[in-house]
């Protein structure tokens, strides 16, 4: 651990593209209507100058990356932007604590959506650009760390759905960079595509702008306190909104590789069959339920369902409505959805679609050496051979899920929470889904009245959970440091 300059470097670039973006808000609203205009400009000033001596400092130096340098590099840069990012909010005018700004600001990054914030109907409009452009810059960051870093760590499961444009090497740098432009392209194009589409359909500027770069993103912060309730009267808008959620769920390498020539690799994948087919499902069964114990229109039902339902499922963590309300089997039903997330190599967060079909694969598989103890079976997901190695990566993941899922509950407990808080704010943490359940921070209400450390552990854990948690853990171990 001698040299950490390309740390240092990468960090540093990182740093001067989001001081560029802090100005976005300004330049939205404009310097004389923006009231933070000068919290922002102050903030975009001081991190340019931190970057700017970040990079001089490493100037001349190896710009190599080893892997063990990558985990420090993947946690430390979002723990740093998350920082950084807070230093407007925290100078706004909105008076927040130091750990209200921290907390708003890694709920951003990392696409979660829980927020601190109440009257956002009446909130700065500059503020509110901010909170979806760190949304929109969390998107492109997930989706550039799954398919670059996490492979090269060996712990994000991509090696299931890509080649050798995954490789940290010299030989795949050109093939990356190709990859790299598409995807920015895609990610572009998408959320364009969604602002106008909204624009189009009746919202205004406005909100067209914060909830194209929030929906793309499967972030969840909204411009109202109603969330997409403020628009539930259109059923197209809800029908738009689940559709560029379900674009956002996919994996962003596929649509590369589709607009490259490879025609239907998207509808091939695997675990994108798997995801269309749980929204399709489960959709259906909750407007059963819904139709069974409600009266109203059908496809009104039908659309508020699809669009809660597809929220959840791609950790966008959206609400049209207080779907806590529509019965126990809904309650339950939304706690579990929680856990899943959407594919891999999209922004979504949660579990991911590829781990649950992994895991009824190895069940399938002891089942038949039950009855066949002799056979030879083999492994395969997308016609590829599944090693033993990326079968240990998801015990081990899902293990450590579990445990820190146990050991956030127990510590919100600690701090006097009850249980459905507890357990629901460590899930919504480390699943980068948004709201949780229950009176205090269920789709209606917000994580303002929480004790600080919990929101402190809660930080922890929105990052923790978009880092895919085993990176997390291995550079806090002692063993990594004394390599």
């Amino acid at each position: 651990m001698k040299d950490l300059s390309p740390v240092t470097f990468i960090i540093s670039i990182m740093l001067a593209l989001l001081s560029v973006f802090m100005i976005l808000p300004v330049a939205f609203v404009g310097f004389t209507d923006s009231p933070n205009a000068e919290a922002f400009l102050f903030s975009a000033t001081g991190v340019f100058t931190l970057a700017l001596i970040g990079m001089l400092m490493t100037r001349g130096h190896s710009r190599y990356l080893k892997p063990r340098y990558m985990f420090i590099l993947t946690i430390s840069s979002w723990f740093l932007i998350s920082l950084f990012a807070a230093v407007p909010l925290y100078f706004s005018d909105l008076n927040l604590s130091v750990t209200d700004a921290l907390f708003e600001s890694v709920s951003g990054i990392t696409t979660t959506g829980s927020t601190v914030f109440s009257g956002l109907d009446e909130m700065s409009p500059d503020i509110l650009y901010w909170r979806s452009i760190l949304q929109w810059i969390g998107g492109i960051g997930i989706i550039g760390m799954f398919v670059a870093v996490l492979p090269a760590l060996g712990i994000g499961g991509m090696r299931l759905f890509t080649t050798e444009s995954s490789e940290w090497t010299d030989k795949a740098l050109p093939r990356m960079k190709t990859l790299g432009r598409g995807l920015v392209f895609v990610y572009v194009s998408f959320t364009i595509l969604c602002m106008l589409t909204y624009l189009a359909s009746g919202m205004s500027v406005f909100d067209a702008v914060n909830h194209g770069f929030t929906t793309i993103a499967t972030g969840g912060f909204s411009t109202s306190d109603q969330s997409m309730g403020k628009f539930a009267d259109s059923n197209l808008l809800m029908l738009e909104a689940s559709f560029f959620l379900i674009l956002g769920a996919l994996p962003f390498f596929l649509y590369v590789r589709e607009i490259n020539g490879q025609h239907g690799v998207l509808w091939r994948d695997q675990q994108v069959r798997a995801f269309l087919l749980l929204v399709i499902v489960v959709t259906l069964i909750m407007t059963t339920y819904r139709l069974w114990n409600e009266t109203g229109d059908p496809f009104s039902l039908f659309t508020a369902t699809l669009f809660n339902v597809t929220s959840i499922l791609t950790t966008a963590g959206f609400a049209s409505e207080e779907y806590q309300l529509w019965g126990p089997f809904a309650f339950a039903g939304f706690f579990f959805l929680m856990f899943v997330g959407g594919c891999s190599g999209s922004t979504t967060g949660g579990m991911k679609i590829f781990r649950f079909q992994l895991s009824f694969m190895v069940l399938r598989e002891q089942f038949k050496r039950l009855l066949h103890p002799r056979a030879v079976l083999t492994r395969k997901y997308n016609d590829r051979a599944v090693s033993d190695e990326i079968i240990a990566s998801m015990i081990a993941y899902a293990f450590m899920f579990l445990a820190c899922l146990l050991a956030g509950t127990m510590a919100l407990s600690f701090f006097g929470l009850d249980f459905i808080t507890s357990l629901s704010g460590t899930l919504t943490a480390l699943t980068n889904v948004g709201p949780g359940l229950g009176d205090t921070i269920g789709p209606a209400g917000n994580f303002q009245s929480l004790p600080d450390e919990v929101k402190w552990i809660l930080c922890f854990g929105m990052i923790a959970g978009r880092l895919e948690l085993l990176s997390v853990m291995v550079v806090l171990s002692p063993g990594f440091w004394k390599g």
